[in-house]
């Protein structure tokens, strides 16, 4: 029995010593992925809150580097090279700092990625872009430390930063519409309708040459024998872009006949709608 005791104790023990405690991070980890335009971003950091503090100016120094978060570095990657501030910022991944200012802020993108903090000593070399964006005070005061990619479009987005009462916003511009190029002329070599009709589509949302566009949409017509209604209400949208009412008025009223014999309300409605305002 007293053997069988020593066991059990020994057992118990063990359990205990390789047992892990989970407690809550004061600074929990987030991740951020978003796609813009063609271009993945993505963006790991760790989120302080302030209890109580007075963050900027006494928990973060003004005019010293910052890690931008809290614990390990604040890490960013950019799938595709970018532009900031007019710069060339090449594709990979960055640790993220900044020098808080009261009216701007520095922004740092720089080479390594495996500093605990701030660099222990911070090298010129490494620092693979550089720009100052304006500090804006927010009235509603933000407790856990918050970064964002938000005003998204086709060509760019906005990274952002809020904590506190301080508000920084940050623009950069992705190679959508070279991407976008390489692929049309790619895939144009044997190109199917579809392929042509989200070519000729491309360039009518993004206010490319409506030219292309129409020659696109002519070859999607062409090679598609049933001539769509949505191909028909794309067609009508660049000759009405071109300046071609009639042609325009005609390519929506055989979209209306086709968007009506396939039971799309939608289609029927914006046809009908187009046709009213090009018959003014």
């Amino acid at each position: 029995m007293k053997n069988i005791f020593i066991a059990l104790v020994a057992v118990l023990s063990q359990t205990t010593m390789t047992a892990q405690i989970q407690t809550p991070q004061q600074s929990p980890k987030a991740e951020i992925h978003q796609q813009v335009g063609l271009t993945e971003v993505d963006v790991v950091y760790s989120r302080p809150s302030a209890r109580t503090r007075t963050v900027y100016g006494n928990l973060v120094p003004f005019g010293k580097l910052w890690r931008t978060g809290a614990n390990e570095n604040t890490l960013i990657t950019f799938s595709d090279d970018v532009v900031i501030d007019g710069k060339k910022l090449p594709k990979g991944k960055y640790s993220l700092y900044t020098i808080p200012n009261i009216q701007s802020w520095d922004v740092i993108f720089y080479k390594t990625t495996d500093n605990w903090g701030t660099p222990k000593t911070f090298e010129e070399a490494n620092v693979a872009l550089k720009t100052t964006v304006k500090e804006i005070a927010i009235p509603n005061a933000v407790e856990t430390f918050t970064i964002g990619i938000n005003n998204i479009d086709t060509n760019g987005a906005a990274l952002e930063m809020a904590w506190e009462h301080s508000f920084v916003s940050m623009k950069f511009e992705v190679p959508t519409q070279q991407k976008t190029m390489e692929s049309i002329e790619k895939v144009l070599g044997g190109a199917t309708g579809g392929d042509y009709f989200a070519a000729a589509q491309y360039f009518l949302q993004s206010n490319g040459d409506v030219n292309k566009a129409n020659t696109y949409i002519e070859k999607a017509l062409e090679l598609t024998p049933e001539k769509p209604f949505y191909y028909l209400r794309l067609k009508s949208l660049i000759l009405a872009k071109k300046g071609d009412r009639n042609g325009a008025l005609e390519a929506a009223k055989a979209s209306l006949i086709a968007s009506e014999k396939a039971g799309n309300q939608d289609y029927v409605k914006m046809n009908k709608d187009s046709i009213t305002e090009w018959s003014k």
